[in-house]
């Protein structure tokens, strides 16, 4: 094989970056390119922890959430000197070519590595985060969400059962995509993210109205970036006279087996990634945009500021005000 790529993931973990990786190694072998995982991320790639795929190492990615290459960042790799190490381990292995799976900082990062030693790669987007711009679909999201979800309906149950409120807060940084189509799925009465301007008195004329009218638990959903998750709790107890309790789902949106959408949309980023290198494009993200499969070069995703559909923030405004 003259040509080899290596692929690897970086970031935060994400459901679907094990299909992902599992479906670029098979299909770039089909395509005559020699496939290299790159363990541990960026640390990985300058200290040499490079290996060729093989069938023992695709064991257990189709359907294991996280990633089983792992992630580490790398503060040594903007520093010109590692990178060069990290570009001769590819060298010496006669890897060509790479595939990143992951998020923004690690498409800059392969980006600067571009820069450095020409060897080009493809991006596919994977954080639960959902803000990669020029893409609507980023993998994990799905799984992400289904999670929220069945968390979200659990404790809906035991506000009912004790007549109180909860206030859940969501991951997303500072980007509320999770929150809202958290909130609008599961029936929350409140979602306070990033995105959308609040007024807490105009919350509390409406809930009190429901109150009176019958009402006697709520359900809020707060994104992390907004950090209003413990203020949120206590203004309820305070101006709705409702006993709120906070939960923070934490860690636990990141993990559990990929659902069959995180499934799918990883095998057709990871053929169209594949597939790009082979037509000779550099430094292309993939995204997904109306129902399609596409492209982006770097300089249209790195650092921008995604943006949420116009459909989600009409539907959540009412629950900000």
């Amino acid at each position: 094989m003259s040509d080899a790529v290596a692929i690897m993931t970086s970031g935060g973990d994400a459901a679907g970056m094990n299909p992902a990786a599992l479906c670029a190694a098979q299909h770039a072998e089909r395509s005559g390119i020699k496939p290299y995982f790159i363990y541990e991320g960026l640390r990985g790639l300058i200290d040499g922890d490079i290996h060729e795929v093989t069938k023992e190492r695709t064991r257990g990615l189709l359907y294991t959430g996280g990633t089983l290459l792992r992630s580490a960042r790398s503060k040594r790799f903007f520093e010109e000197k590692y990178r060069h190490q990290a570009y001769e381990n590819l060298r010496q292995r006669g890897i060509n070519k790479l595939i990143v799976i992951g998020g923004d900082g690690s498409f800059r990062a392969l980006n600067e590595f571009y820069n450095d030693f020409q060897v080009p790669f493809a991006g596919i987007p994977a954080t639960i985060d959902n803000d990669i711009p020029g893409t609507e679909y980023c993998l994990g999201v799905d799984t992400c969400q289904n999670i929220i979800r069945t968390s979200i309906d659990s404790i809906r149950d035991t506000a009912v059962s004790f007549n109180r409120a909860f206030v859940i807060e969501t991951m997303g940084r500072h980007c509320g995509y999770l929150a809202m189509t958290s909130a609008l799925t599961s029936g929350a009465e409140i979602c306070l993210v990033p995105e959308i301007d609040y007024d807490l008195d105009s919350i509390a004329e409406r809930l009190r109205l429901e109150i009176e009218g019958g009402r006697k638990n709520l359900i809020a959903i707060v994104a992390e970036g907004v950090r209003m998750g413990d203020y949120l709790c206590n203004w309820i107890n305070d101006s709705l006279k409702m006993d709120a309790r906070l939960t923070v789902l934490g860690h636990i949106q990141r993990g559990g087996s990929p659902t069959v959408y995180d499934r799918m949309m990883a095998f057709k980023f990871a053929v169209a990634a594949v597939e790009s290198l082979k037509a000779g494009y550099t430094n292309q993200i993939m995204t997904f945009k109306e129902g399609q499969i596409g492209m982006e070069p770097i300089e249209q995703v790195a650092g921008k500021k995604p943006v949420m559909p116009d459909l989600i923030l009409d539907l959540c405004r009412p629950l900000a005000h």
